[in-house]
């Protein structure tokens, strides 16, 4: 049973292209408004509660007896018998996130009940009901759309260009041949029909797009199937992905192109860092191998869940060209090995088995910062067009040797671009150690300054007898808010916080007409921590 009340309309799907991850179910659309009434798509009983600000928002699991899992994510309030539990819990726990293993039994649900309202809760960046299936036991998702959900769908998906790759490179170090595409009618074709390569090996990726007879939504497509001489070579299905591996995503698409403002490319070949991948090889792992004055038929498929279908036919010539440049500098690193990175005296870095998706030159730089808060060098590790599957461990040790107590007070800062980020580092015999999932600029910051906090909308002081609630805002120097803890008369109070913005108390049971004390304590990534009394009338 669907979820929702409404008409079925795909705002995306599974396996669609999102930043760093696989989209891991269905996000059906509420009309651009929340508090519709979700419903339980089939029997079973509630398993799992989570309430985070980001990711999933408020969610709800439900555990079914055919062996299936339903999620239901970014929601508002739950129906009010959970509602409570829920609270009651966060309470126990002093904890506005949590995630609670709800006890079997507890909470029954039949197909069709009242679960929930929908929202805009979480990573949501506007209100919808995020869906999903999974295998209970493997804790794998499965697409949604091969369940037979009322989705009309006879329209076949796009495709919008072909990118052809030199597979004696590196997908890293080059840029791919763009051809354009043109549709007729009798499926597409590229201009020109007949794509001339200077490389005897090559692989091919596509832009291509799905949409619902329903919704205009580029959706994400179901397969892909490479065709050499009419022979299947081999093919990538939405069907099945763990959350272990969405990470992966970064491996089937053309991340430099990416990550260098261009559009997705989903390989039609197996980078050999893809571990569990949506690929099955046939003849081979998508690499086709060109001898001097072959000329190939290449047809590519693309398939949507119903089965629709788009098909790509052009021919590849391979004609010998000169030895190109040499290859830039920088240590070659490899997927499916330990790769130990070669810094300076003052930095140290590794690159575990499951780092890396495909071979990399990982270059390195050491340069001095005039930011008087910096206690190291800069350290500029690999490119940020060169994606990670897993963290890599980064060493740093400071220009001079710091007392414990500044020590405590240290973050390992990475940037890039306008991006920035900071990690709490471990320190081992005076050098900082800790984690990043991608490369860029690296140092470590002193932070002495506490976090600041801000009431909105009312003064210490104040009558709040006729205000819905209180809310609080946080900053911080460094972007790094830790913990936030408020207390009413000396007991933990719940403050709702939604996509890290605003802490939010609705007036409740807890807070009784009359005087109040109000003492809210934030902290900081570094440690450092900020205290603050507030007095009102209720």
């Amino acid at each position: 049973m669907k979820p929702l009340n409404i008409p079925v309309s795909l705002a995306g799907n599974f396996g669609e292209l999102r930043p760093n991850h696989y989209h891991m179910g269905l996000d059906f659309k509420t009309n651009r408004v929340e508090n519709l009434q979700v419903h339980a798509a089939a029997d079973g009983y509630i398993a799992r509660i989570k309430i985070e600000s980001f990711g999933f928002g408020r969610a709800i699991y439900i555990n079914h007896p055919n062996g299936l899992t339903t999620v239901y994510a970014h929601l508002n309030a739950f129906f009010p018998e959970l509602e409570k539990y829920v609270k009651q819990q966060q309470y126990r726990l002093e904890s506005w996130n949590v995630s609670l293993d709800i006890p079997t039994g507890m909470f029954p649900v039949k197909k069709g009940q009242f679960i929930a309202s929908s929202g805009n809760t979480g990573g949501s960046q506007g209100p919808h009901l995020h869906f999903e299936i999974r295998n209970t036991a493997m804790d794998t998702n499965l697409n949604p759309l091969l369940f037979g959900f009322p989705i009309a769908d006879n329209i076949p998906p796009v495709i919008q260009r072909l990118a052809v790759y030199d597979r004696n490179k590196s997908t890293y170090e080059q840029s791919p041949q763009l051809i354009a595409v043109k549709k007729t009618a009798n499926g597409y074709i590229t201009v020109p029909s007949t794509i001339t390569v200077s490389s005897d090996k090559v692989s091919f990726a596509i832009t291509s797009y799905d949409v619902q007879s329903t919704a205009p939504n580029h959706n994400g497509v179901f397969q892909g199937i490479l065709y050499d001489n009419n022979v299947e070579v081999i093919r990538f299905t939405m069907d099945t992905i763990s959350y272990y591996d969405t990470r992966y995503l970064n491996a089937h698409i053309d991340y430099k192109t990416k990550a260098g403002g261009g559009p997705y490319l989903q390989h039609l070949s197996e980078l050999p860092g893809y571990i569990n991948s949506i690929y099955r090889q046939q003849k081979g792992n998508g690499v086709i191998r060109l001898a001097e004055g072959d000329v190939r038929d290449i047809r590519i498929e693309i398939k949507d869940a119903d089965n629709n279908m788009a098909v790509l036919r052009f021919k590849i010539r391979y004609k010998k060209a000169p030895v190109g440049p040499a290859p830039a500098a920088g240590k070659m690193c490899y997927p499916l090995m330990v790769n130990v990175g070669e810094g300076s005296e003052d930095c140290e870095f590794y690159i575990g088995e499951r780092g890396l998706y495909d071979s990399a030159r990982i270059t390195y730089r050491r340069s001095a910062s005039t930011n008087p808060a910096v206690v190291s060098a800069v350290h500029t590790i690999g490119s940020a067009h060169i994606p990670l599957q897993e963290s890599f461990i980064i060493r740093i040790q400071p220009d001079t040797a710091l007392p414990q107590e500044k020590m405590s007070r240290v973050v390992m800062q990475r940037f890039s671009g306008t991006k920035k980020e900071i990690a709490k580092p471990e320190w081992q015999n005076g050098w900082a150690m800790a984690k990043f999932s991608s490369f860029g600029s690296f140092q470590l910051v002193l932070d002495e300054t506490p976090p600041e906090i801000i009431p909105v909308g009312f003064k210490s002081g104040q009558d709040m007898s006729k205000a819905p609630g209180l809310v609080f805002t946080a900053a911080d120097n460094m972007g790094g808010i830790k913990n936030f803890r408020a207390e009413l008369d000396g007991k933990w109070l719940r403050f709702t916080n939604d996509k890290g913005k605003r802490f939010i108390y609705t007036f409740d049971e807890q807070c009784l007409p009359g005087e109040h004390t109000l003492k809210i304590s934030i902290a900081d990534e570094a440690g450092n921590t900020a205290a603050q009394l507030f007095t009102f009338t209720r």
